[in-house]
């Protein structure tokens, strides 16, 4: 390791003594990943979601962002928490990056848990499914979401910009401002960015709560129509961010040098929590307060070296450094502190807290040829990641991944070849916890006596190799092919978990015997693009050895359902298509589609994998004409019946969205941009299947707001 720190250190000396070299303006290339690709050289698939979109969207999590793209879909969890869903697959099978590094949040261990992730003053978000998205990650049987920014700049900044922005939302009362700045300062680029989001509970509509009906009429409990059956507001759904970033680089015809720093505190609450104690009285805790707070530091140092030889075109390099922590804590009222004074001191353990403590070095040889564009990945990674307090359901764990992988991409008159292989080795150590728990004849009070701890330390190793094939057939007609075969190993959660996961209002069992994941993964799809007409069709299927995932036991534990994690063979598959046309109109150019998107997840056994997203029509009407747009779409979601074990049927739903927004330029060149925007118009009565709470935790009602940027 210290090896690799030198090694660093050098190359950024190198850099620094060429500081005085002349610069070269060159167009900014945006990078999907460490690869340092250019976009254009993606065949297949990707979707590019712009900065300034993203801007005059509503404050949303990234996992909503992206909710309106073919094949990605969002598992909620409140307000502030949404994970993105890629082609049925979540969690770790997802990689969430930013400028192609993995956020090391705790996301992964836990729904209930932010995805910890910067969208103020972007570039860019893009959206990589399927097999490419092995060339970005490792273990990404599901896809790739990355955040692009220009915090740390490679081409010099070439003029002073100053931009302020606002937001304002009427389902949550919610508002929010953010400032950014870039700037050259003799011949160094700087860049800041700076946001603030207050965010009150969310409405939802009325009949939205689902009360579960009692088998049995007891006494004492007729008194059901006291409780309100319809609020207006749903508790713990409210949401604060404040989030900061500051860069500086150098560049020249040498290659680039920069450091960066993000910074980001937020505070959610959490809509549901599962409860360990059934004697409590119905409803005795439904003022409580239940929320989270994190903070994560970021510090990232990278750079590129350009090399005068005929071999070696250039070397990239980075480091990072990631300091992340989330506390669950609950606030009493005050009119519950008497009962727990009385015996139902249900919260007397205070908060825990999850915090992951990361460190990435990674570097990129390039020594593409005229025929050949080739590139050698190396990449390690230090992740610690500890869990403290009452509901520590797992012992710290320490996870170590070396990466080292061979890309090539080579375009010939037949066909665009693109080709990745990857070697990771994997070393998750970790423990687990024997308990044995004595409860006492009257009250409620436990006592855990430790028995022992089991120490384990587990090495995989994991060959993945992607291979993508694009034809052009005409300037109208587009065929590719991507197959890949991904292995994913086990996550420290799903090897070592251990206890009460009041999330999923479950008693989660880890399996130390878990083998490694192995996906093989295809899909085709057909572009056309003439006279205005356009269509998309793209089919895939994923045969997954030994899909991980969790089953629930008819035992209880803590007064919760025991669920296991176990390894069955699985498939996916699915279809996606969307056409379009495109015309003037107006003085204008009106552009409406029709998508669809669909899958399924079976089992080897015939069962169905759980949370799978249901069939979805996608109707898009975009409007746009010199300085003013206009976007509306109309998602129909179906109702899903294909249930997992212990699943009900969701109901389907239309989610009415649109968005219109001005942009005027004044003749000094200031920017005043201002978007009206509008979200479940239709004010639908919706839950989404993917979710763990769905039932608990509906989507928000119909919401109206503004948002507006000013550029100087």
């Amino acid at each position: 390791m210290k090896t690799i720190r030198y090694a660093l250190i050098f190359l950024s000396v190198i850099n620094i003594n060429n500081i005085l070299a002349q610069d070269v303006i060159e167009e900014i290339i945006v990078s999907s990943s460490y690869i340092d690709q250019n976009l254009d050289s993606i065949n297949n698939p990707i979707h590019i979601i712009s900065g300034d979109d993203v801007s005059n969207m509503a404050t949303q999590s990234i996992g909503e962002s992206i909710d309106n793209l073919l094949g990605v879909s969002s598992a909620d969890y409140g307000a502030g928490v949404g994970h993105p869903v890629i082609r049925g697959m979540t969690g770790n099978r997802v990689k969430v990056m930013t400028n192609g590094r993995v956020n090391r949040d705790v996301s992964a261990i836990g729904v209930d848990h932010v995805v910890e992730v910067d969208l103020n003053n972007i570039q860019q978000i893009e959206v990589i499914r399927g097999p490419s998205s092995i060339f970005y990650s490792n273990g990404t049987t599901g896809g790739v979401i990355n955040v692009v920014d220009n915090t740390i700049a490679r081409t010099d900044f070439t003029e002073e910009a100053l931009r302020i922005g606002g937001e304002a939302q009427s389902v949550n009362g919610g508002h929010s401002g953010e400032i950014s700045y870039q700037n050259n300062f003799g011949g160094l680029n700087f860049s800041l960015a700076y946001k603030d989001s207050d965010f009150n509970n969310f409405e939802i509509p009325f009949g939205s709560i689902i009360h579960e009906e009692e088998e049995h009429e007891e006494e004492g409990h007729e008194g059901h129509e006291e409780h309100e059956e319809n609020p207006k507001y749903l508790p713990n759904t409210d949401f604060s961010n404040e989030s900061q970033r500051f860069g500086v680089s150098k560049t020249g015809d040498w290659g680039y040098v920069g450091v960066s720093f993000r910074g980001m505190e937020s505070v959610y609450g959490i809509p549901f929590h599962g409860e360990e104690h059934e004697e409590e009285e119905e409803g005795e805790h439904e003022e409580e307060r239940i929320f989270a707070t994190t903070d994560s530091d970021v510090i990232n140092l990278e750079g590129s070296y350009n090399f005068d030889n005929s071999f070696i075109n250039k070397i990239d390099y980075y480091f990072a450094n990631t300091e992340y922590s989330l506390t669950e804590g609950h606030a009493e009222e005050a009119g519950h502190e008497e009962e727990e004074e009385e015996g139902h001191g249900h919260h007397e353990e205070g908060p825990t807290t999850f915090s992951n403590d990361a460190k990435e070095y990674g570097a990129v040889v390039d020594f593409s040829t005229d025929d050949l564009s080739q590139r050698v990945v190396m990449n390690m990674i230090e992740e610690d990641v500890s869990i403290i307090g009452h509901e520590a359901f797992m012992k710290p764990s320490d996870n170590s991944e070396f990466s080292f992988g061979y890309y090539v991409s080579r375009e010939t008159d037949l066909f665009n070849f693109d080709m990745a292989i990857r070697h990771d080795r994997i070393n998750r150590k970790g423990a687990v916890a024997h308990h044995e728990e004595e409860e006492e004849e009257e009250g409620h009070h436990h006592e855990e006596h430790e028995e022992e701890v089991d120490l384990f330390d587990k090495d995989f190793e994991n060959d993945s190799l992607a291979i993508s094939v694009n034809r052009d057939f005409n300037q109208y007609f587009n065929v590719s092919m991507d197959m890949a075969s991904v292995e994913r190993a086990p996550s420290a959660l799903e090897l070592y978990m251990n206890g009460p996961h009041l999330a999923t209002g479950r008693f989660e069992i880890g399996n130390t015997n878990m083998e490694k994941e192995r996906s093989r993964n295809i899909d085709l799809t057909l572009n056309y693009n003439q006279g205005g007409f356009f269509g998309t069709f793209t089919v895939f299927r994923n045969n997954v050895d030994d899909y991980i995932y969790l089953v629930d036991s008819a035992k209880k534990e803590k007064k919760l359902t025991v669920s296991n994690y176990k390894q069955k063979d699985a498939q996916l598959s699915g279809y996606e298509f969307e056409i379009g046309t495109s015309f003037d109109f107006y003085d204008g150019n009106l552009e409406l589609s029709l998508a669809r998107d669909s899958i399924s997840g079976e089992f080897s056994d015939g069962s169905n994998i759980p949370r799978m997203t249901p069939e979805r029509n996608i109707f898009s009407v975009n409007y746009s004409q010199d300085d003013f747009n206009f976007n509306m779409v109309l998602k129909d979601i179906k109702q899903q019946n294909d249930l997992g074990l212990n699943e009900s049927v969701t109901k389907g739903f239309q989610m009415l969205d649109a968005r219109f927004t001005r942009m005027l330029v004044s003749e000094s060149g200031t920017e005043v941009s201002a978007s009206f925007f509008g979200t479940n118009l239709l004010d639908e009565v919706a839950r989404n299947h993917s979710s763990w709470v769905k039932n608990e935790v509906p989507l928000a009602s119909r919401n109206v707001g503004v948002s507006f940027s000013v550029k100087f």
